[in-house]
Protein backbone atom coordinates (compact mmCIF):
# COMPACT_ATOMS: atom_id res chain seq x y z
CA UNK A 1 0.00 0.00 0.00
CA UNK A 2 1.37 3.45 -0.88
CA UNK A 3 1.16 5.59 2.02
CA UNK A 4 -0.20 8.97 1.52
CA UNK A 5 1.11 11.31 4.03
CA UNK A 6 0.08 14.94 4.44
CA UNK A 7 2.88 17.61 5.69
CA UNK A 8 1.52 20.77 7.03
CA UNK A 9 4.26 22.48 9.43
CA UNK A 10 4.38 26.20 10.46
CA UNK A 11 7.56 28.46 10.18
CA UNK A 12 10.74 28.30 11.72
CA UNK A 13 11.19 31.30 12.82
CA UNK A 14 14.63 32.88 11.88
CA UNK A 15 15.55 29.85 9.68
CA UNK A 16 13.10 28.69 7.41
CA UNK A 17 10.04 29.43 5.94
CA UNK A 18 6.48 27.09 6.25
CA UNK A 19 7.03 26.02 2.65
CA UNK A 20 11.02 25.47 2.62
CA UNK A 21 9.78 23.15 6.56
CA UNK A 22 7.47 21.17 4.05
CA UNK A 23 9.87 20.81 1.19
CA UNK A 24 12.80 19.18 3.21
CA UNK A 25 10.12 17.08 5.47
CA UNK A 26 9.18 15.83 1.99
CA UNK A 27 12.74 15.01 1.18
CA UNK A 28 13.76 13.27 4.48
CA UNK A 29 10.53 10.97 3.65
CA UNK A 30 11.39 9.95 0.57
CA UNK A 31 14.94 8.79 1.30
CA UNK A 32 12.72 5.78 2.85
CA UNK A 33 9.33 5.77 0.78
CA UNK A 34 10.38 7.03 -2.75
CA UNK A 35 6.60 5.76 -3.77
CA UNK A 36 4.71 7.54 -0.84
CA UNK A 37 2.18 9.98 -1.76
CA UNK A 38 2.87 13.50 -0.27
CA UNK A 39 0.52 16.68 0.44
CA UNK A 40 2.64 19.72 1.59
CA UNK A 41 0.69 22.38 2.93
CA UNK A 42 2.64 25.23 4.63
CA UNK A 43 0.96 26.43 7.61
CA UNK A 44 0.59 29.77 10.10
CA UNK A 45 -1.23 30.99 12.86
CA UNK A 46 -2.09 34.56 11.66
CA UNK A 47 1.04 36.28 12.87
CA UNK A 48 4.19 36.42 11.32
CA UNK A 49 4.53 34.50 8.13
CA UNK A 50 0.99 34.64 7.52
CA UNK A 51 1.15 35.79 4.07
CA UNK A 52 3.98 33.65 2.63
CA UNK A 53 2.21 30.57 4.05
CA UNK A 54 -0.61 31.48 2.78
CA UNK A 55 0.34 32.51 -0.70
CA UNK A 56 2.62 29.69 -0.90
CA UNK A 57 -0.62 27.39 -0.18
CA UNK A 58 -3.06 28.91 -2.50
CA UNK A 59 -0.48 29.97 -5.14
CA UNK A 60 -1.02 33.36 -5.11
CA UNK A 61 1.33 36.39 -4.97
CA UNK A 62 3.01 39.04 -2.80
CA UNK A 63 3.41 42.38 -3.30
CA UNK A 64 5.44 45.33 -2.26
CA UNK A 65 4.06 48.50 -1.13
CA UNK A 66 5.99 52.11 0.04
CA UNK A 67 3.69 52.90 2.99
CA UNK A 68 3.70 55.65 6.17
CA UNK A 69 5.97 53.57 8.83
CA UNK A 70 4.63 53.97 12.47
CA UNK A 71 7.22 57.79 12.62
CA UNK A 72 5.39 58.61 9.73
CA UNK A 73 8.26 57.66 7.74
CA UNK A 74 8.29 55.97 4.23
CA UNK A 75 8.54 52.17 4.67
CA UNK A 76 8.86 49.68 2.41
CA UNK A 77 5.65 46.98 3.15
CA UNK A 78 3.65 44.18 1.63
CA UNK A 79 0.57 42.20 1.42
CA UNK A 80 -0.12 39.33 -0.43
CA UNK A 81 -2.92 38.20 -3.00
CA UNK A 82 -4.27 34.54 -2.30
CA UNK A 83 -4.71 32.09 -5.36
CA UNK A 84 -8.37 33.34 -5.37
CA UNK A 85 -7.20 37.04 -7.10
CA UNK A 86 -9.69 37.93 -4.67
CA UNK A 87 -8.76 37.81 -1.10
CA UNK A 88 -5.87 40.02 0.50
CA UNK A 89 -3.48 38.65 3.27
CA UNK A 90 -2.28 42.08 5.20
CA UNK A 91 0.59 41.46 8.43
CA UNK A 92 0.13 44.79 10.01
CA UNK A 93 3.71 44.38 11.65
CA UNK A 94 4.74 44.99 7.84
CA UNK A 95 3.56 48.75 8.01
CA UNK A 96 2.94 49.79 11.25
CA UNK A 97 5.62 47.09 13.38
CA UNK A 98 8.00 47.52 16.24
CA UNK A 99 10.32 46.40 14.24
CA UNK A 100 10.07 49.37 12.21
CA UNK A 101 10.65 51.50 15.01
CA UNK A 102 14.87 51.36 16.48
CA UNK A 103 14.38 51.04 20.42
CA UNK A 104 15.52 54.43 21.20
CA UNK A 105 12.72 56.01 19.35
CA UNK A 106 10.13 53.82 20.47
CA UNK A 107 6.90 55.73 21.49
CA UNK A 108 3.28 54.80 21.31
CA UNK A 109 2.54 58.59 22.39
CA UNK A 110 2.89 59.27 18.24
CA UNK A 111 2.90 56.08 16.34
CA UNK A 112 0.11 55.68 13.72
CA UNK A 113 -1.39 52.48 12.01
CA UNK A 114 -1.61 55.04 8.81
CA UNK A 115 0.71 52.25 6.83
CA UNK A 116 -1.85 49.64 7.67
CA UNK A 117 -4.64 51.35 6.26
CA UNK A 118 -2.16 52.20 3.16
CA UNK A 119 -2.28 48.55 2.31
CA UNK A 120 -5.55 48.06 2.68
CA UNK A 121 -6.10 50.91 0.00
CA UNK A 122 -3.51 49.26 -2.07
CA UNK A 123 -5.53 45.73 -1.79
CA UNK A 124 -8.81 47.26 -2.52
CA UNK A 125 -6.66 48.98 -5.41
CA UNK A 126 -5.85 45.77 -6.74
CA UNK A 127 -9.33 44.41 -6.95
CA UNK A 128 -9.64 42.44 -3.56
CA UNK A 129 -12.95 42.20 -2.12
CA UNK A 130 -12.02 40.22 0.87
CA UNK A 131 -8.88 41.27 3.29
CA UNK A 132 -7.54 39.00 6.26
CA UNK A 133 -5.73 41.26 8.79
CA UNK A 134 -3.17 39.94 10.52
CA UNK A 135 -3.01 42.05 14.19
CA UNK A 136 -0.13 41.42 16.17
CA UNK A 137 3.92 42.69 16.87
CA UNK A 138 2.24 46.42 16.59
CA UNK A 139 4.53 49.29 17.55
CA UNK A 140 1.46 51.29 18.04
CA UNK A 141 -1.30 52.67 20.55
CA UNK A 142 -3.56 54.51 18.48
CA UNK A 143 -6.35 52.24 18.57
CA UNK A 144 -6.65 51.83 14.79
CA UNK A 145 -6.91 56.07 14.11
CA UNK A 146 -4.03 56.23 11.63
CA UNK A 147 -5.89 53.37 9.81
CA UNK A 148 -9.36 54.87 9.62
CA UNK A 149 -7.63 58.02 8.69
CA UNK A 150 -5.93 56.73 5.31
CA UNK A 151 -9.04 55.21 4.49
CA UNK A 152 -10.53 58.33 4.36
CA UNK A 153 -12.38 59.33 8.09
CA UNK A 154 -11.73 62.43 9.78
CA UNK A 155 -11.09 62.20 13.28
CA UNK A 156 -11.49 66.09 14.06
CA UNK A 157 -10.93 68.08 17.34
CA UNK A 158 -12.82 70.87 19.13
CA UNK A 159 -11.51 73.62 16.13
CA UNK A 160 -12.87 70.79 13.60
CA UNK A 161 -9.23 70.21 12.73
CA UNK A 162 -7.69 66.28 11.88
CA UNK A 163 -5.90 65.00 14.92
CA UNK A 164 -2.06 64.35 14.44
CA UNK A 165 -0.79 60.89 14.48
CA UNK A 166 -0.38 58.83 17.92
CA UNK A 167 -2.48 57.49 21.02
CA UNK A 168 -1.98 60.72 23.01
CA UNK A 169 -3.79 62.66 20.10
CA UNK A 170 -7.07 60.77 21.19
CA UNK A 171 -7.58 62.84 24.10
CA UNK A 172 -8.80 65.36 22.10
CA UNK A 173 -11.38 63.99 20.04
CA UNK A 174 -14.55 65.77 19.35
CA UNK A 175 -16.14 64.42 16.58
CA UNK A 176 -15.89 61.24 13.52
CA UNK A 177 -16.83 61.98 10.30
CA UNK A 178 -17.28 58.29 8.15
CA UNK A 179 -18.28 60.22 5.19
CA UNK A 180 -15.40 60.55 3.37
CA UNK A 181 -14.72 56.48 3.81
CA UNK A 182 -13.27 55.26 0.36
CA UNK A 183 -16.43 53.02 -0.92
CA UNK A 184 -13.99 50.04 -2.10
CA UNK A 185 -12.54 49.30 1.77
CA UNK A 186 -16.21 49.93 3.09
CA UNK A 187 -17.57 47.34 0.82
CA UNK A 188 -14.68 44.75 1.71
CA UNK A 189 -15.46 42.02 3.75
CA UNK A 190 -12.53 42.41 6.53
CA UNK A 191 -11.33 39.38 8.73
CA UNK A 192 -8.94 40.31 11.33
CA UNK A 193 -6.29 37.41 12.78
CA UNK A 194 -6.08 37.96 16.53
CA UNK A 195 -5.73 35.50 19.99
CA UNK A 196 -5.48 38.51 21.73
CA UNK A 197 -8.85 38.92 24.02
CA UNK A 198 -7.87 41.75 25.54
CA UNK A 199 -10.51 44.84 26.01
CA UNK A 200 -9.38 48.13 25.23
CA UNK A 201 -8.76 50.40 28.04
CA UNK A 202 -8.48 48.95 31.78
CA UNK A 203 -5.68 46.98 33.69
CA UNK A 204 -5.88 44.29 30.91
CA UNK A 205 -6.38 47.00 28.16
CA UNK A 206 -4.04 47.93 25.04
CA UNK A 207 -2.03 50.31 27.02
CA UNK A 208 -1.17 48.86 30.31
CA UNK A 209 -0.22 45.45 29.22
CA UNK A 210 1.73 46.11 26.13
CA UNK A 211 2.60 49.73 26.02
CA UNK A 212 5.31 49.55 28.13
CA UNK A 213 7.08 47.05 25.40
CA UNK A 214 6.25 49.87 22.74
CA UNK A 215 8.16 52.63 24.91
CA UNK A 216 5.51 53.85 27.00
CA UNK A 217 6.79 55.22 30.72
CA UNK A 218 4.07 54.62 33.67
CA UNK A 219 2.88 57.72 32.82
CA UNK A 220 2.21 57.54 29.50
CA UNK A 221 0.12 54.28 30.03
CA UNK A 222 -2.23 56.29 32.23
CA UNK A 223 -2.65 59.01 29.01
CA UNK A 224 -3.00 56.64 26.72
CA UNK A 225 -5.44 54.25 28.38
CA UNK A 226 -7.87 57.91 28.92
CA UNK A 227 -7.25 58.95 25.48
CA UNK A 228 -8.50 55.50 24.08
CA UNK A 229 -11.20 55.81 27.11
CA UNK A 230 -12.61 58.95 25.84
CA UNK A 231 -11.94 57.71 22.10
CA UNK A 232 -14.51 55.01 23.23
CA UNK A 233 -16.62 57.26 24.22
CA UNK A 234 -17.14 59.08 21.12
CA UNK A 235 -16.92 56.49 18.83
CA UNK A 236 -20.20 54.98 21.18
CA UNK A 237 -21.76 58.45 21.47
CA UNK A 238 -21.41 58.89 17.33
CA UNK A 239 -21.26 55.98 15.64
CA UNK A 240 -23.45 54.02 17.91
CA UNK A 241 -20.57 51.09 18.28
CA UNK A 242 -19.54 50.46 22.12
CA UNK A 243 -15.60 48.66 21.46
CA UNK A 244 -14.86 49.31 24.91
CA UNK A 245 -14.85 46.11 26.84
CA UNK A 246 -14.94 43.60 23.26
CA UNK A 247 -12.54 40.71 23.40
CA UNK A 248 -9.78 41.39 21.32
CA UNK A 249 -10.45 45.18 20.98
CA UNK A 250 -6.97 45.93 22.90
CA UNK A 251 -4.81 44.11 20.68
CA UNK A 252 -2.39 45.83 18.38
CA UNK A 253 -2.56 48.83 20.58
CA UNK A 254 -6.33 49.32 20.08
CA UNK A 255 -6.46 48.38 15.82
CA UNK A 256 -9.23 45.88 16.83
CA UNK A 257 -11.27 48.29 18.15
CA UNK A 258 -10.81 50.60 15.30
CA UNK A 259 -11.16 48.04 13.13
CA UNK A 260 -14.65 46.66 14.39
CA UNK A 261 -15.29 50.13 14.84
CA UNK A 262 -15.08 51.96 11.36
CA UNK A 263 -14.99 48.57 8.83
CA UNK A 264 -17.33 45.92 8.73
CA UNK A 265 -14.72 43.59 10.02
CA UNK A 266 -14.96 40.51 12.37
CA UNK A 267 -12.38 38.91 14.54
CA UNK A 268 -11.72 34.91 14.59
CA UNK A 269 -9.03 33.20 15.66
CA UNK A 270 -5.93 33.24 13.48
CA UNK A 271 -4.65 29.32 13.03
CA UNK A 272 -8.96 29.01 12.32
CA UNK A 273 -8.63 31.55 9.23
CA UNK A 274 -5.16 29.34 7.87
CA UNK A 275 -7.34 26.19 8.50
CA UNK A 276 -10.07 27.60 6.14
CA UNK A 277 -7.90 29.01 3.59
CA UNK A 278 -5.94 26.09 2.69
CA UNK A 279 -9.10 23.70 2.91
CA UNK A 280 -7.37 21.49 5.27
CA UNK A 281 -10.03 19.40 6.28
CA UNK A 282 -10.11 17.91 2.63
CA UNK A 283 -6.78 17.06 3.24
CA UNK A 284 -6.95 15.64 6.62
CA UNK A 285 -9.47 13.27 5.56
CA UNK A 286 -7.80 11.06 2.05
CA UNK A 287 -4.22 10.76 4.05
CA UNK A 288 -3.02 8.35 6.63
CA UNK A 289 -0.65 10.28 8.49
CA UNK A 290 -0.04 13.73 9.29
CA UNK A 291 3.12 15.81 9.79
CA UNK A 292 3.23 19.33 11.53
CA UNK A 293 5.95 21.34 13.44
CA UNK A 294 7.51 24.71 14.12
CA UNK A 295 10.72 26.02 15.60
CA UNK A 296 9.78 25.40 19.32
CA UNK A 297 7.32 22.96 21.10
CA UNK A 298 6.08 23.20 24.48
CA UNK A 299 2.80 23.37 26.63
CA UNK A 300 1.39 26.81 25.35
CA UNK A 301 1.91 25.58 21.63
CA UNK A 302 -1.77 23.88 22.51
CA UNK A 303 -3.34 27.33 22.81
CA UNK A 304 -3.82 28.57 19.44
CA UNK A 305 -0.49 27.99 17.24
CA UNK A 306 -0.59 25.71 13.87
CA UNK A 307 0.47 23.09 15.28
CA UNK A 308 -2.18 22.66 17.58
CA UNK A 309 -4.85 23.34 14.88
CA UNK A 310 -3.58 21.11 12.42
CA UNK A 311 -4.09 18.43 15.09
CA UNK A 312 -7.44 19.57 16.37
CA UNK A 313 -8.14 18.58 12.68
CA UNK A 314 -6.97 15.10 12.60
CA UNK A 315 -8.22 14.55 16.04
CA UNK A 316 -11.45 14.78 14.13
CA UNK A 317 -10.85 12.65 11.49
CA UNK A 318 -8.74 10.14 14.02
CA UNK A 319 -5.60 10.65 11.85
CA UNK A 320 -2.18 10.06 13.73
CA UNK A 321 -0.35 13.16 13.84
CA UNK A 322 3.70 13.47 14.18
CA UNK A 323 5.22 17.07 15.26
CA UNK A 324 8.63 18.18 14.56
CA UNK A 325 10.36 20.97 16.49
CA UNK A 326 13.88 22.55 17.07
CA UNK A 327 13.38 22.26 20.40
CA UNK A 328 10.78 20.63 22.91
CA UNK A 329 10.44 21.78 26.23
CA UNK A 330 9.86 19.16 28.75
CA UNK A 331 6.49 20.42 29.34
CA UNK A 332 5.26 19.41 25.85
CA UNK A 333 4.23 16.58 26.70
CA UNK A 334 0.92 18.01 27.75
CA UNK A 335 0.24 18.26 23.90
CA UNK A 336 -0.38 14.50 23.86
CA UNK A 337 -3.63 14.94 25.64
CA UNK A 338 -4.21 17.36 22.73
CA UNK A 339 -3.97 14.94 19.74
CA UNK A 340 -0.13 14.69 19.62
CA UNK A 341 0.70 11.27 19.17
CA UNK A 342 4.61 11.89 18.62
CA UNK A 343 6.84 14.88 19.14
CA UNK A 344 10.57 14.89 18.08
CA UNK A 345 13.26 17.21 18.48
CA UNK A 346 15.96 17.96 15.51
CA UNK A 347 18.52 17.95 17.46
CA UNK A 348 20.78 15.22 17.76
CA UNK A 349 23.94 16.03 19.83
CA UNK A 350 24.40 19.39 21.75
CA UNK A 351 24.73 22.48 19.32
CA UNK A 352 24.35 26.00 19.71
CA UNK A 353 21.28 28.15 18.46
CA UNK A 354 23.03 29.34 16.23
CA UNK A 355 24.42 25.81 14.54
CA UNK A 356 20.83 24.35 14.68
CA UNK A 357 19.23 27.57 13.05
CA UNK A 358 22.08 27.23 10.23
CA UNK A 359 21.41 23.92 9.29
CA UNK A 360 17.71 23.13 10.12
CA UNK A 361 17.18 21.90 6.77
CA UNK A 362 19.33 19.05 7.22
CA UNK A 363 18.34 18.18 10.76
CA UNK A 364 14.34 18.21 9.14
CA UNK A 365 15.18 15.52 6.44
CA UNK A 366 17.40 13.58 9.28
CA UNK A 367 14.67 13.56 11.14
CA UNK A 368 12.21 12.87 9.19
CA UNK A 369 13.68 9.82 7.52
CA UNK A 370 14.42 8.26 11.10
CA UNK A 371 10.63 8.64 11.88
CA UNK A 372 10.06 6.84 8.83
CA UNK A 373 12.32 3.88 9.29
CA UNK A 374 10.81 3.98 13.00
CA UNK A 375 7.33 3.45 11.49
CA UNK A 376 8.36 1.17 9.13
CA UNK A 377 9.69 -0.85 12.00
CA UNK A 378 6.58 -0.96 13.57
CA UNK A 379 4.46 -2.18 10.94
CA UNK A 380 7.07 -4.91 10.97
CA UNK A 381 6.40 -5.77 14.41
CA UNK A 382 2.29 -5.28 14.08
CA UNK A 383 2.88 -8.07 11.37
Amino acid sequence: MIMRILIAPDKFKGSLTAREVAAHIATGIRRVLPQAHLIEVPMADGGEGTVQSLVDATGGEIVGVTVTGPLGEPVEAFFGILGDGKTAVIEMASASGLVLVPPEKRNPMITTTRGTGELLLAAAARGCSKAIVGIGGSATNDGGAGLAQAVGIRLLDADGQELPPGGAALARLHAVDVSGLNPDVANMEIVVASDVTNPLCGPNGASAVYGPQKGATPQMVVELDAALEHYADVIHRQLGKDVRDLPGAGAAGGLGAGLLAFLPARMQRGVDIVLDVVELDKHVRTVDLVITGEGGIDSQTAFGKAPAGVAEVAVKYKKPVIALAGSVADDARQLHDHGFDAIFSLVRRPMTLEEAMDNAAALLETAAEQIMRLLLVGARLNQ
